[in-house]
């Protein structure tokens, strides 16, 4: 009977070759970054201004660091432009 690999079955071999990290554990890593990076955005807005917040940033310091984080996500969509935009949608 075959058994199922992880779909990242690569990416968990190559964090317990290079690091302290044990099967299961790096799993678990994987998991939390795949998580947080599939978190949408509005959810990631509301908690990053909770958590920036709750540090004592007022909004003025706040959104512009926002808009700097969500610039360099690893997921980031590319700014478009309205004319980039329409071209999606009607080619």
């Amino acid at each position: 009977m075959p058994t199922t690999r992880h779909p990242y079955e690569d990416l968990i071999t190559h964090l317990t070759r290079t690091s302290a990290l044990g099967p299961g554990e790096a799993a678990r890593v994987v998991a939390d970054v795949l998580a947080y990076f599939s978190e949408p955005l509005e959810d990631f807005v509301r908690r990053r201004h909770a958590e920036l917040k709750g540090r004592g940033l007022v909004n003025d310091e706040i959104f512009p660091r926002l808009a700097a984080e969500l610039a360099v996500r690893r997921v980031a969509a590319p700014e478009l432009s309205l004319r980039q935009l329409r071209r999606i949608v009607y080619g």
